[in-house]
Protein backbone atom coordinates (compact mmCIF):
# COMPACT_ATOMS: atom_id res chain seq x y z
CA UNK A 1 0.00 0.00 0.00
CA UNK A 2 2.84 2.40 0.84
CA UNK A 3 4.39 1.71 -2.55
CA UNK A 4 1.11 2.53 -4.27
CA UNK A 5 0.76 5.84 -2.38
CA UNK A 6 4.36 6.77 -3.19
CA UNK A 7 3.78 5.94 -6.86
CA UNK A 8 0.64 8.10 -6.99
CA UNK A 9 2.45 10.96 -5.23
CA UNK A 10 5.37 10.73 -7.67
CA UNK A 11 3.00 10.76 -10.66
CA UNK A 12 1.13 13.74 -9.27
CA UNK A 13 4.33 15.72 -8.69
CA UNK A 14 5.59 14.82 -12.18
CA UNK A 15 2.36 15.94 -13.81
CA UNK A 16 2.39 19.27 -11.92
CA UNK A 17 6.01 19.88 -12.92
CA UNK A 18 5.25 19.01 -16.55
CA UNK A 19 2.21 21.31 -16.57
CA UNK A 20 4.29 24.27 -15.34
CA UNK A 21 6.96 23.70 -17.99
CA UNK A 22 4.44 23.15 -20.80
CA UNK A 23 4.41 26.76 -22.05
CA UNK A 24 4.09 27.31 -25.80
CA UNK A 25 7.47 28.41 -27.20
CA UNK A 26 7.64 32.00 -28.45
CA UNK A 27 7.22 32.34 -32.22
CA UNK A 28 5.75 35.07 -34.45
CA UNK A 29 1.97 35.21 -34.01
CA UNK A 30 1.84 33.34 -30.70
CA UNK A 31 -0.19 35.09 -28.00
CA UNK A 32 -0.21 34.64 -24.24
CA UNK A 33 -3.15 35.67 -22.10
CA UNK A 34 -5.74 37.78 -23.91
CA UNK A 35 -5.55 37.54 -27.70
CA UNK A 36 -4.34 40.89 -29.04
CA UNK A 37 -3.10 42.49 -32.25
CA UNK A 38 -0.27 44.93 -32.91
CA UNK A 39 -2.68 47.66 -34.11
CA UNK A 40 -2.20 51.07 -32.47
CA UNK A 41 0.81 49.93 -30.40
CA UNK A 42 3.19 52.64 -29.27
CA UNK A 43 6.88 52.00 -28.64
CA UNK A 44 8.55 52.18 -25.25
CA UNK A 45 9.93 55.69 -25.87
CA UNK A 46 6.41 56.95 -26.64
CA UNK A 47 5.18 55.28 -23.44
CA UNK A 48 7.59 57.38 -21.38
CA UNK A 49 6.29 60.53 -23.08
CA UNK A 50 2.65 59.48 -22.53
CA UNK A 51 3.31 58.90 -18.82
CA UNK A 52 4.82 62.37 -18.49
CA UNK A 53 1.38 63.85 -19.23
CA UNK A 54 -0.91 61.19 -17.70
CA UNK A 55 -0.34 59.03 -14.65
CA UNK A 56 -1.73 55.92 -16.38
CA UNK A 57 -1.54 54.63 -19.95
CA UNK A 58 -3.97 51.97 -21.08
CA UNK A 59 -3.22 50.37 -24.43
CA UNK A 60 -0.58 48.50 -26.39
CA UNK A 61 3.18 48.91 -26.16
CA UNK A 62 5.82 47.32 -28.39
CA UNK A 63 9.37 46.44 -27.44
CA UNK A 64 12.13 43.85 -27.42
CA UNK A 65 12.27 41.36 -24.55
CA UNK A 66 15.59 41.50 -22.71
CA UNK A 67 14.82 39.39 -19.64
CA UNK A 68 12.31 36.81 -18.40
CA UNK A 69 11.81 35.16 -15.02
CA UNK A 70 13.91 31.99 -15.08
CA UNK A 71 11.80 30.22 -12.46
CA UNK A 72 8.49 30.04 -14.32
CA UNK A 73 8.19 33.01 -16.68
CA UNK A 74 6.12 35.09 -14.24
CA UNK A 75 7.51 38.42 -15.50
CA UNK A 76 9.54 39.82 -18.38
CA UNK A 77 11.30 43.07 -19.19
CA UNK A 78 11.44 45.01 -22.45
CA UNK A 79 14.34 47.22 -23.52
CA UNK A 80 14.31 50.96 -23.20
CA UNK A 81 16.75 53.43 -24.74
CA UNK A 82 18.08 54.65 -21.39
CA UNK A 83 19.17 51.11 -20.48
CA UNK A 84 16.66 50.59 -17.67
CA UNK A 85 14.16 48.00 -18.96
CA UNK A 86 10.41 48.20 -18.35
CA UNK A 87 9.01 45.52 -16.01
CA UNK A 88 6.00 43.61 -17.30
CA UNK A 89 3.91 41.44 -15.02
CA UNK A 90 0.80 39.51 -15.97
CA UNK A 91 -2.70 40.15 -14.67
CA UNK A 92 -3.56 37.65 -11.91
CA UNK A 93 -0.55 35.50 -12.97
CA UNK A 94 -2.97 33.99 -15.48
CA UNK A 95 -0.20 33.04 -17.92
CA UNK A 96 3.58 32.76 -18.09
CA UNK A 97 6.33 33.41 -20.65
CA UNK A 98 8.67 30.83 -22.18
CA UNK A 99 12.42 31.23 -21.76
CA UNK A 100 12.97 31.56 -25.52
CA UNK A 101 11.05 34.87 -25.62
CA UNK A 102 14.24 36.81 -24.79
CA UNK A 103 15.33 38.68 -27.92
CA UNK A 104 11.86 38.62 -29.47
CA UNK A 105 9.86 41.72 -30.35
CA UNK A 106 6.48 41.74 -28.64
CA UNK A 107 3.36 43.83 -28.19
CA UNK A 108 1.84 43.90 -24.72
CA UNK A 109 -1.61 45.21 -23.88
CA UNK A 110 -2.46 46.44 -20.44
CA UNK A 111 -2.08 49.27 -17.99
CA UNK A 112 1.22 51.12 -17.59
CA UNK A 113 2.08 53.47 -14.77
CA UNK A 114 5.02 54.66 -12.74
CA UNK A 115 5.37 52.61 -9.55
CA UNK A 116 7.86 52.48 -6.73
CA UNK A 117 9.11 48.95 -6.17
CA UNK A 118 10.40 48.05 -2.70
CA UNK A 119 13.86 46.64 -2.07
CA UNK A 120 12.33 43.30 -1.03
CA UNK A 121 10.42 42.99 -4.30
CA UNK A 122 13.43 44.06 -6.37
CA UNK A 123 15.51 41.39 -4.62
CA UNK A 124 12.76 38.82 -5.23
CA UNK A 125 12.64 39.69 -8.95
CA UNK A 126 16.43 39.50 -9.17
CA UNK A 127 16.40 36.04 -7.57
CA UNK A 128 13.67 34.89 -9.97
CA UNK A 129 15.73 36.22 -12.88
CA UNK A 130 18.65 34.04 -11.79
CA UNK A 131 20.92 36.81 -10.47
CA UNK A 132 23.78 35.89 -8.14
CA UNK A 133 23.60 36.42 -4.38
CA UNK A 134 26.19 39.20 -4.74
CA UNK A 135 24.05 41.04 -7.33
CA UNK A 136 20.96 40.66 -5.15
CA UNK A 137 22.80 41.96 -2.08
CA UNK A 138 23.70 45.17 -3.98
CA UNK A 139 20.01 46.06 -4.27
CA UNK A 140 19.51 48.44 -1.35
CA UNK A 141 17.26 51.22 -2.67
CA UNK A 142 13.65 51.17 -3.88
CA UNK A 143 13.19 51.94 -7.57
CA UNK A 144 10.63 54.24 -9.12
CA UNK A 145 10.00 53.28 -12.73
CA UNK A 146 7.45 52.30 -15.37
CA UNK A 147 5.67 48.99 -14.86
CA UNK A 148 3.07 47.36 -17.09
CA UNK A 149 0.36 44.98 -15.88
CA UNK A 150 -0.35 43.06 -19.09
CA UNK A 151 -3.56 41.32 -20.06
CA UNK A 152 -2.02 39.87 -23.21
CA UNK A 153 1.26 39.48 -25.07
CA UNK A 154 1.75 38.99 -28.82
CA UNK A 155 5.07 37.79 -30.24
CA UNK A 156 5.74 39.88 -33.36
CA UNK A 157 9.09 38.45 -34.45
Amino acid sequence: MKTFILLVAALLISSITFAQSNITPAAPGVTYGKTITADKAINVAQLGTALNTDSVYKGRVSGKVVEVCTKKGCFMKIARENGSPVMIRFTDYAYFMPQNIVGKNVVVEGIAKVNETSVAKLQHYAADAGKSKEEIAKIDQPKKDIEIMADGVLVVN
